[in-house]
């Protein structure tokens, strides 16, 4: 399976990815790659691949993405093979991508897709959220806040849908479709022969 969450940037989707990965849920976390620059504390190869825009298109052409988009003048990217040897190995794969992202992983493998928006409770969160990233100057931010009103137009494209008024509730919930998700008739896979081996011995 593929669960992908997306939100406006602020709305909380990387903070939600982290702790569900701290849950043990046996999901693996696919690692972007992108053009943008390295923030403190984030790690090459943990956090995202970094790297210039010449290597980001030398993969895209390659074919070695399966969903690229450009953000902020930033692009973004998965890269096919470790999600390709993961998905082969029966592993759980958990994706942080924007819609654009979960459009093309759509197209790629809609079977294996879970999809999950993240809405923040109101704009005013949103802003103070973006504020207190301290990340971002405030002209910027005010992109990222006129960005949001159209990613939220892309919410009706999921499969699930989380207003984000608490994160730890967020998280429990995204768990539970998870949990719910993995017991779908269609992804137990030898369920069938199972079946057919209660029904001999009854």
């Amino acid at each position: 399976m593929m669960f992908a969450v997306s939100s406006p940037s602020g709305a909380g989707k990387t903070s939600l990815c982290r702790l569900l990965l701290r849950r043990r849920l046996g999901l693996q976390l696919s690692v972007s790659v992108t053009t943008r620059p390295r923030r403190e504390g984030e790690t090459d190869g943990a956090d995202y691949h970094f790297r210039s825009e010449a290597e980001f298109h030398t993969m895209r052409a390659a074919g070695d993405l399966i969903e690229h988009a450009q953000v902020f003048s930033n692009w973004y990217g998965t890269p096919r093979e470790p999600v390709e040897s993961a998905l082969q190995a029966g592993c759980d794969i958990l994706f942080d991508i924007d819609w654009q992202g979960v459009r093309q992983l759509a197209e790629w493998s809609r079977a294996d897709l879970v999809s999950l928006f993240l809405l923040p409770p109101d704009a005013e969160a949103l802003l103070q959220r973006l504020r207190g990233r301290a990340a971002d100057a405030e002209d910027v931010i005010h992109r990222r806040m006129e960005m949001a009103a159209r990613e939220i137009d892309h919410y009706d494209e999921y499969d699930y849908v989380l207003v984000n008024r608490d994160l730890d509730e967020s998280v429990a919930a995204a768990a539970s479709i998870v949990a719910a998700e993995r017991l779908r008739r269609g992804r137990l896979l030898g369920l069938d022969a199972w079946v057919k081996r209660l029904q001999g011995g009854l």
